[in-house]
């Protein structure tokens, strides 16, 4: 993979990757930056944000430009500590068959809140989101979204997975708006939760803003505990409690990894999760 570094500028990216670009940063270091990312028609590409570290007060902005029949496979890894408190902007513009597939890890601690803009005003383009938030003691994260639908045959489809422990507080706030132009338009939006301890919380509030009749629509929020049933199936074999409940979560992590397409954006998780 390539480590590049990046502040305020540009990324102008007119050939397709062989290997994610990675790009690192360490919130002690540097916490706050605006980049402008750019694919060049035709192109695809592999991207990987890290965001690391903590004890500060930090602001990121994203411009994603995808332009006509490009395709952008993107992750953000965030691992903060406690009493880290930041923001992420993102503005998703998408060209003419152009696609982003689009995975936010979060794991650690501290107070996340994500924003994402993104307009659909060009024909057959594809925004995919894929969520999961892993977090500790008293943390909070906050993932926003508002997704307008301006032109035909454009798909949306924003789904999240929260495993939330201790204190934990959480909210995904997902509005898709589908104006009358918007023809054959697919919208789906997806917030499924555990809750590992009686204190945490989750806020999900799903919201579909429909003005035609001729689309694909789905919304919908699911929240529980871990299936006392297949503990129990579990325990029953000679696993413990404990691990039992490992097997389980880490079931639910791998249905948001299986739809990486970019097997060494597969790789990168993997060695993460073993460091």
């Amino acid at each position: 993979m390539k480590l590049i570094n990046l502040k305020n500028e540009e990324l102008l990216i007119d050939k397709d990757t062989i290997e994610p670009l990675v790009i690192s940063y360490d919130l002690k270091k540097e916490s706050h930056n605006k980049i402008r990312i750019k694919l060049k028609k035709g192109v695809k590409a592999s991207i990987i944000e890290i965001f690391s570290g903590g004890n500060s007060i930090g602001e990121y902005e994203r411009d994603l430009v995808i332009e006509d029949g490009a395709k952008l496979e993107y992750l953000k890894y965030q691992t903060l500590e406690k009493k880290s408190v930041v923001d992420f902007n993102y503005k998703i513009n998408l060209g003419n068959e152009s696609k982003i597939n689009m995975f936010n890890l979060e794991f650690g601690e501290g107070s996340t809140k994500s924003t994402y803009e993104t307009p659909l005003d060009n024909e057959n383009a594809i925004f995919n989101v894929n969520g999961l938030v892993k977090i500790y003691n008293d943390s909070d994260s906050k993932s926003i979204f508002r997704t307008i639908h301006n032109a035909p045959n454009a798909l949306s489809d924003i789904a999240y997975k929260h495993l939330l422990n201790d204190k934990v507080k959480a909210t995904f706030d997902a509005k898709s708006i589908v104006n009358e132009k918007a023809l054959n338009s697919k919208v789906y939006q997806n917030s499924e939760t555990l809750l590992l301890s009686e204190d945490a919380v989750i806020f999900a509030q799903p919201h579909l803003e429909i003005n035609i009749d001729e689309l694909e629509a789905s919304h919908g929020a699911t929240t529980g505990s871990l299936d006392e049933e297949q503990l129990f199936y579990l325990q029953a074999r000679g696993i413990s409690k404990e691990e039992a409940k490992h097997i389980l979560l880490k079931a639910v992590e791998n249905k948001i990894y299986d739809k990486i397409e970019d097997i060494k954006i597969k790789e990168f998780i993997k060695n993460q999760k073993k460091a």
